[in-house]
């Protein structure tokens, strides 16, 4: 029987303004153990920012991470899925698309996200990825 998004997404993303400097977003990940925060204008989601897009995007490329912005450096191209739609539709969207998030969307505000992490603990709980993902943070 399939799934719903719901069922496996991570529910209240850390949602942070575009104007947010990049420093206060690290922090985030970093305390709460999370590889991305999801980029917003109002209520609206805009974008997405991992940690490999401030080290891209950002430190690589000599940028301030004080004074640069989150919407400076985000992904902007946003693919989405709603938290009713299914599971197998979030593993090929993901798939085609090449991407290890997913942003969850209702009324164009974020309400949760899906990692690769969260489907394989759930789809495949004895794969090496669903072991990596469910284990405790390396700080």
């Amino acid at each position: 029987m399939p799934q719903s998004i719901r069922e496996v997404m991570t529910s209240n993303p850390v949602t942070l303004p575009a104007t947010t400097p990049l420093t206060d977003a690290a922090r985030h990940m970093k305390d709460d153990d999370i590889g991305d925060v999801l980029v917003v204008d109002g209520d609206e989601l805009c974008g997405v920012v991992t940690d490999r897009d401030i080290v891209i995007r950002a430190v690589a490329e000599g940028r301030d991470v004080t004074t640069t912005m989150l919407g400076d450096v985000c992904s902007d191209k946003l693919v989405t899925l709603g938290p009713g739609d299914d599971v197998d539709d979030a593993v090929r969207l993901m798939s085609s698309s090449a991407i290890r998030r997913l942003p969850i969307v209702e009324d164009g505000r974020a309400v949760g996200i899906v990692s690769i992490g969260d489907l394989a603990m759930k789809r495949d709980p004895n794969s090496t990825l669903a072991d990596i993902s469910s284990a405790a943070p390396n700080q």
